[in-house]
């Protein structure tokens, strides 16, 4: 006679009901417990076959600096490793992170002079514009190229829009600008302009202004939730910020997370194609809700003062610099970012493209 073997019931959720569930957390007769969830962690083969959250060289975007008045590359002392590049040296970096695999170069452009209107980011022969067409040329379709779509490096005030007479950001003003700036770059080759100045309205402006001319190609790709954030410190040295005082009137409150979801819901509402939320490690749960709550790619940007923070405690010896590297990126990407912008990409992407265990 065949004996009867009693199994546990597994509910349709996976949770277990019955005498599986009276023996999870406990121990058998003979002192071991019955569920060992280590077994998934005992190798490194098997630690990679279950891992639920995966780098890959194309989800990584590099943001590069060029400055127009360089005859030399000059490194920045608040982000080691990272350059303010010439027009030539713009291009080898170019070359060297499209070889590594990544997804995409997010350009940011340093004028040799300024204004009140940020003249230069508007100029076919400003360092922005130009910057675009030498790099056009140089990786041609092989990655995607995107420009910042802001004011602030361009003016002698640091804000990311023109001033009204008693200093205060212009919003529509400003908006006019934008227009005229996504135009410019996307003549100049960008395949996607980043909004990124927080203005009311900016992503409609900038895709009806694409539109109206002919560029219905060019990708809006959304800064929807940029908050106001300690963390951009090292970035204005990388782009000789004018700033003085703030950007809170335009920039989120670090304290808001439900206000996030009204930004984006408008930027798609106005045509963004892609959205993303700055700085990435301190906002993980305003990225998680955007993630959930929309259909179109979205991004995270993990900012300069987070670099620098990992960069320095690795110089001292305090932390596994490598390591922190990639966990950093994957509780960006486990978030629900798409698509992560880090200073970090070509470095990353060259060590997933060459098969190293991460």
């Amino acid at each position: 006679m065949t004996a009867t073997v009693s199994r546990p019931v597994i509910s349709p959720v996976g949770e277990p009901t019955g005498a599986l569930a009276d023996s999870v957390g406990k121990s058998t007769p003979s002192g071991f417990p019955t569920v060992r969830p280590r077994r998934l962690r005992r190798t490194p083969a098997i630690r990679r076959l279950v891992a639920q959250t995966r780098l890959h060289p194309a989800e990584l975007v590099l943001p590069l600096f060029v400055k127009e008045s360089l005859t030399e590359p000059v490194p920045l002392t608040s982000m080691p490793g990272v350059l303010q590049h010439t027009r030539d040296s713009l291009k080898a970096a170019a070359a060297q992170a499209v070889s590594a695999g990544v997804g995409g170069l997010m350009l940011f452009g340093i004028p040799a002079e300024r204004d009140a209107v940020g003249s230069q980011a508007t100029d076919p022969n400003g360092i922005l514009n130009v910057a675009l067409s030498d790099l056009r040329a140089e990786v041609g379709a092989e990655t995607v190229l995107m420009a910042d779509l802001c004011l602030d490096e361009f003016t002698d005030h640091g804000h990311c829009g023109v001033l009204t007479a008693t200093g205060v950001v212009d919003n529509d003003g400003t908006l006019q600008r934008y227009r005229e700036m996504a135009v410019a770059l996307a003549e100049a080759g960008a395949d996607m302009v980043g909004t990124s100045g927080m203005m009311d309205g900016q992503v409609g402006a900038v895709r009806q202004a694409l539109d109206v001319v002919g560029l219905t190609d060019t990708v809006v790709f959304a800064y929807a939730a940029k908050y106001a954030s300690a963390f951009y410190g090292p970035f204005r040295e990388a782009v000789d910020s004018a700033l003085v005082g703030d950007r809170r009137t335009y920039q989120q409150d670090p304290a808001n997370r439900r206000e996030a979801a009204v930004e984006v819901a408008l930027d798609i509402a106005e045509g963004a194609d892609l959205v993303m939320v700055k700085p990435a490690m301190s906002y993980l749960d305003v990225l998680s809700d955007v993630a959930a709550s929309v259909s179109v790619p979205v991004a995270a940007y993990q900012v300069s003062g987070e670099y620098a923070m990992i960069e320095a405690a690795a110089a001292n010896g305090w932390i596994d610099r490598d390591r922190a590297i990639v966990e950093s990126l994957t509780s960006i990407r486990r978030a629900g970012a798409q698509l992560v912008l880090t200073y970090w990409a070509a470095e990353i992407a060259a060590k997933l493209s060459a098969g190293q265990e991460l």
